[in-house]
């Protein structure tokens, strides 16, 4: 593939027109939302999709159940997924959790621990990612938000998450230049389950204003898409009418 170097696996197929044939991608969170959508885009593609989730994979997607607020946890499917795989040549940092409410209202536990899987757990994946990245001159996706660019009453835990992805891509990205590319995907609101178990206050309230994660996933794969020594940084992507950004 375009994107990767010739120590990927022999697999990978080397052609413009299927840039990402039998590519490792590593997606946390692809049991649902995003992430489900960002495997079954790569698998169309011909990628060789792993997800690393706290539900089982889908069937006939090889699979890593883990927690990935305990990063032990995460450490250890990262391994498990690059052994079975032969390494890896993509990380998508799709995972995900919220808990709305006033700080005050909030139990503190809650609160970290959307701290612990929308930040910690991505450091802790890409970290353990990294050797195997270098190695096949790999690409990161972190997943960020539009409320890691503004605040939001009820949001400071998935505000204060998503605003400590963008920094820790903008410093990875310039840490690992010429080595790793890094991209930070800013979406907006997307239509999936995220917003089911939250409060009424906090639902949107049209959902037909929102994207679907089929359409953003052809983002994620359009940015993994691009050809050595090319990057795509920041991608942001919203519904045309949803008013999250700017």
């Amino acid at each position: 593939m375009t994107t990767m170097s010739t120590s990927t696996s022999p697999e990978v197929e080397q052609s413009t027109q299927e840039p990402l044939r039998g590519a490792r991608i590593l997606v946390t969170g692809g049991a649902s939302g995003l992430g489900a959508a960002i495997v079954d885009a790569a698998a169309a593609q011909g990628a060789r999709p792993i997800v690393v989730d706290r539900q089982p994979a889908p069937e006939g997607v090889t699979g890593v159940v883990a927690d990935l607020s305990v990063r032990e946890e995460a450490e250890a499917a990262v391994a498990r997924a690059a052994e079975e795989a032969g390494g890896l040549d993509a990380v998508v940092c799709a995972a995900g959790i919220d808990r709305c409410g006033e700080l005050t209202e909030v139990a503190a536990d809650e609160w970290e621990r959307v701290l612990r899987v929308n930040l910690i757990g991505t450091a802790a994946v890409v970290r353990a990612a990294l050797p195997h990245l270098l190695e096949s001159h790999g690409r990161v996706v972190t997943v960020a938000s539009t409320l890691g660019l503004r605040g939001a009453a009820g949001a400071t835990a998935y505000c204060a998450s998503k605003f400590g992805v963008i920094g820790f891509s903008r410093a990875l990205a310039a840490e690992l230049k010429g080595r790793v590319g890094v991209t930070t995907l800013i979406p907006g609101g997307m239509d999936t389950a995220f917003f089911d178990d939250r409060p009424e206050d906090y639902k949107p309230h049209d959902r037909s204003t929102l994207n679907r994660p089929s359409d953003v996933a052809r983002s994620v794969l359009f940015a993994l898409s691009q050809p050595r020594g090319c990057e795509i940084r920041e991608l942001l992507v919203a519904g045309s009418m949803e008013d999250s950004w700017p």
